[in-house]
């Protein structure tokens, strides 16, 4: 493979990229394999695929260019919380991810529940020089207090893509009715993040095995399985009168939700989902210490094996960066989110980017803030399903990439263009190494938030580079030559 790069700084616009010999994959077409680029001005120019002796020697497990990828669901934490993350640096570590536009959630402070919070929001991308597209999802209710419907209306004007009080349910059926008949008629999702409150208060990780060894508090399924049947009943009956209803359910982590989306699919309710990386790969035992991928705790007969009878527990417990919302669950329903990825159920793969100040982080298990800091992290994660052969590489892009357009419908960026390597469009890329790996630790984090159960872990997938609208958003410091 070649890459070659007219030197540039990161967010000027790209003058010349020629990429010889990398695997390409282009989900639009469904279509992967040896191939060759060229981006002039910013424009993809040309997309050539090699077939014969000019294909020989060029395979999946080097270089591998892809459209850039688009996070449905992250943490940028301004305004209001800007210790944690600022608009520039999670800009940043996007980038550095691979993701090429990004859905920042409403929780900030203020809330964003009105167009002036979306403003500033908007005014700070702008600020911060990055190319990477900063997208935004306003608060279903006033100030997400769940009371009363925010301005969707003059929030849909100014340019969400839809709308939810993540971080918390909304935990009225009537006000969540509402939010859905009213979304639909201005043609925007509901994102709902599905918890019933009232069995999860207090609780500390997943209900099981791990929690009463540990002693933790239990947080069981069928909080977020009931949840996800009460959202689906309501969206049977909004759609009914208002065709335009669309439901997204997010950071989905359980096999019996996952069940009733995949039934609520078949029935043809309007319904996404997206699964997170973490979910995917860890699981509530490496609370306890251990520090195995999800599909290594499955023994031969299907069972989840017990860490402390096999020896899998190398660390110490109770690291509080793996405490999250939902918490991380048993081997069984991992292997269920990697499976609902296979079969179509997960449209998405979205990271949950939960940046947090290290003041709120490194307390008791039980106190510490909920969330990982994993928008840089993401591909590593999904590459070791996919080197596990657990995920097909081509459902993981997808799941980064036309999984996430699609669930955005005219809003994502492009818009109806196909996310794929389309001629003729602005370049819109990311560029990685899967024989190459690299160190997880606090200074290789564009993040502020430096909150990861995998700091000083080794991940496959090198990014090499991330070209957004045209522009460098990421690059390595010389380009390669091999």
């Amino acid at each position: 493979m070649t890459l070659q790069l007219a030197r540039s700084s990161v967010g000027a616009r790209l003058a010349d990229l020629e990429i010889s010999r990398a695997w390409l994959v282009d989900p639009a077409t469904g279509r992967e394999g040896p191939g060759e680029i060229v981006v002039t001005d910013g424009i993809l120019v040309a997309v050539t695929w090699l077939e014969g002796a000019d294909a020989d020697g060029v395979d999946a497990g080097g270089v591998i260019v892809a459209p850039g990828f688009i996070d449905l669901h992250a943490h940028f934490r301004e305004p209001g919380n800007e210790d944690a993350e600022t608009i520039a640096t999670g800009l940043a570590a996007a980038a550095h991810g691979g993701f090429t536009a990004v859905c920042v959630m409403p929780n900030t402070t203020p809330a964003l529940d009105e167009p002036s919070v979306l403003a500033r929001i908007r005014a700070a991308a702008v600020l911060s020089g990055s190319p990477v597209a900063l997208l935004a999802h306003g608060a279903v209710s006033a100030g997400r207090m769940g009371e009363q419907l925010a301005a969707l209306g003059e929030l849909a004007d100014a340019g969400v893509v839809g709308f939810s009080d993540d971080g918390a349910p909304v935990r009225s059926a009537s006000l969540f009715r509402n939010a859905l008949a009213y979304a639909g008629m201005l043609g925007l999702p509901v994102v709902d993040h599905p918890e019933d409150a009232s069995l999860t208060e207090g609780s500390e990780a997943n209900e099981g095995l791990v929690a009463t060894v540990l002693g933790l508090r239990g947080w069981p399924g069928s909080a977020e399985a009931g949840a996800v049947a009460r959202d689906l009943a309501l969206l049977a009956e909004v759609v009914a009168e208002v065709p335009g209803a669309r439901l997204h359910l997010t950071h989905l982590s359980t096999g019996s939700s996952l069940d009733l989306v995949r039934r609520a699919k078949a029935a043809g309710l309007p319904v996404t989902c997206d699964v997170t990386p973490h979910h995917l790969a860890l699981t509530d035992e490496w609370i306890a210490g251990a520090r195995r991928w999800s599909w290594e705790a499955i023994g031969s007969d299907g069972a989840a094996r017990d860490p402390w009878r096999d020896g899998a527990i190398t660390a110490s417990p109770f690291d509080p960066s793996l405490r999250v919302n939902p918490p991380l669950r048993s081997a069984s329903d991992a292997a269920a989110c990697i499976a609902a990825l296979v079969d179509g159920t997960a449209d998405a793969i979205a990271t949950d980017h939960a940046p947090h100040a290290e003041v709120d982080k490194a307390v008791e298990f039980g106190l510490a803030a909920t969330g990982i800091s994993g928008i840089e992290t993401a591909l590593g994660i999904v590459l070791a399903a996919v080197d596990a052969g657990r995920l097909p590489l081509a459902t993981a892009i997808a799941a980064l990439t036309t999984g996430p357009a699609r669930v955005l419908g005219p809003r994502a960026p492009g818009g109806d263009r196909p996310r794929g390597l389309v001629e003729g469009a602005p370049a819109d890329l990311v560029v990685f190494d899967r024989s190459e790996t690299w160190s997880v630790s606090p200074d290789a984090l564009a993040s502020r938030g430096k909150n990861s159960p995998l700091l000083g872990r080794d991940l496959p997938g090198r990014v090499l580079l991330t070209v957004a609208g045209g522009r460098v958003a990421w690059e390595i410091d010389e380009p390669t030559s091999d």
